[in-house]
């Protein structure tokens, strides 16, 4: 099957995307396109940077049609940051009868798609760099009040790339979409884990939209790298179906996992690094090789050790304790503490857990072990793609990723590795063999 008969079945299935255009030259299509889905006049909704990619052709194409459109362009830098104040700052700017045009990359996006939302009406995209995978996601990760979580929103109703646009943006963007879509390999093993405990099973259809091309996907660093057309297009169109997915399934599931509860804890903490915001991709890809170092150490394990005598001492009231003690007092903690409860159990039922959990253990680990990259090819693979590999490439020390570590479960409601090691009492150590020596002093264990 083609790319494009990959994509043309996935559009055909999402309830929000009617279509989905990607190719060299498509600029010069933007109003073609937008008359086959939209009338009246146009709001072209971007930044500074994105602007400059495609603002100007896609004003040009439209204004030569005929279609009425203005445009409302804000700073670049600094990098703007995706809150939802942002979201309804743009959701003002909009007038009755208007169609807004996302113009950019993933924070205008995800910031548009919620002022569309929230406003009931429909919105089109127009990418200008391979850098996320939430151009077709029903999903906004946004902050707000300083706790980023991913709200449910459509997502555009069209998607237009050009390629040559694409493959011109900055070579680092490229690297985070590498980054984003490196974070499907451990949310993978996440799923895999939650499906075989019978907390969420595996969704046969978002499945596969993922994970059957995700080493295809990835498989040329290099020629990503280098701006090689043909490779960021396969990178595209990975990242463009990740975020059908996320819409079928109705929910991230299948494309976030412990890779991104760690980095959501970053961007919550407003990380900067060289004197710039730190970018989601470079986080995710950050937390992807933190995420299988944990893995490789538990499927080093000569067995996994489980003592169902333990859910006597996991209790709700001492994970709320923690919590305070990690976040301190405050709304993230309270979000934190409600997200934490959705997941909880304890007693009896955590006891059928590890019960569960040591009888599938042989087989799941070795399905783990199949599914899974090492964290150093991994690691190998983002430097070959210009994406940063370590803490130290995004301002992240050994103690600092330790402590997100710890903290990241508490997240989200969603159960990844983090939350097996938890119960299985292994957290810490696990946490510390993927930190590395510094950790281990920083910390003071």
């Amino acid at each position: 099957m083609t790319r494009e008969d990959v994509l043309g079945r996935a559009v055909a299935r999402s309830a929000n995307v009617a279509e989905v255009r990607i190719g060299r030259g498509a600029l010069a299509e933007t109003a073609a396109v937008y008359s086959r889905h939209f009338t009246g006049p146009a709001v072209l909704l971007a930044d500074d940077r994105g602007w400059a990619a495609a603002g100007p052709q896609a004003e040009a194409a439209l204004t030569g049609d005929g279609i009425a459109s203005r445009r409302h362009v804000i700073a670049a830098r600094p990098r703007p940051k995706p809150t939802v104040d942002l979201a309804d700052s743009l959701r003002a700017v909009l007038q009755p009868g208007e169609t807004p045009v996302s113009i950019g990359s993933g924070v205008m996006n995800d910031v548009v798609k919620h002022a569309a939302f929230t406003l009931g009406i429909p919105y089109m995209c127009i990418a200008t760099a391979a850098s996320m995978d939430g151009y077709t996601s029903a999903g906004a990760p946004l902050s707000d009040k300083g706790f980023k979580k991913t709200i449910p929103c459509r997502p555009a109703r069209v998607l237009l790339a050009d390629l040559d646009v694409i493959a011109a943006a900055p070579p680092e963007m490229t690297g985070w979409g590498y980054g984003d879509l490196a974070g499907k390999v451990p949310a993978g093993g996440d799923w895999m884990i939650a499906d075989a405990l019978g907390i969420e099973a595996i969704d046969d259809v978002a499945w596969p939209m993922v994970q059957d091309g995700l080493a295809g996907w990835l498989s040329q660093p290099d020629l990503i790298a280098a701006g090689d057309r043909n490779a960021i297009e396969g990178l595209f169109l990975g990242l463009t179906l990740v975020g059908l997915a996320m819409e079928a399934h109705g929910s991230s599931r299948p494309a976030s996992g412990a890779d991104h509860q760690i980095a959501h804890l970053w961007e919550m903490d407003d990380l900067h690094h060289n004197r710039e915001r730190v970018s989601h991709g470079a986080c995710v890809a950050v937390g992807t090789v933190a995420t299988l170092r944990m893995y490789d150490w538990l499927l080093s394990l000569d067995r996994l050790a489980i003592d169902p005598a333990r859910a006597a001492g996991v209790t709700l009231a001492a994970k709320e304790d923690e919590i305070r003690r990690l976040f301190g007092p405050g709304e993230i903690a309270d979000r934190a503490i409600a997200e934490t409860r959705l997941k909880h159990v304890e007693g009896a039922a955590m006891a059928a857990r590890l019960t569960r959990l040591h009888e599938v253990w042989p087989a799941l680990s070795a399905r783990l072990r199949d599914r899974l990259w090492t964290a150093d090819r991994m690691a190998a693979h983002l430097d070959r793609a210009g994406a940063p590999s370590s803490g130290a490439g995004i301002g992240v020390d050994g103690g600092y990723l330790y402590q997100s570590i710890l903290k990241a479960r508490f997240l989200r409601s969603r159960y990844t590795v983090l939350d097996l090691l938890d119960e299985c009492g292994l957290l810490h150590q696990a946490a510390l063999a993927a930190s590395g020596p510094a950790a281990i002093r920083r910390v003071g264990t």
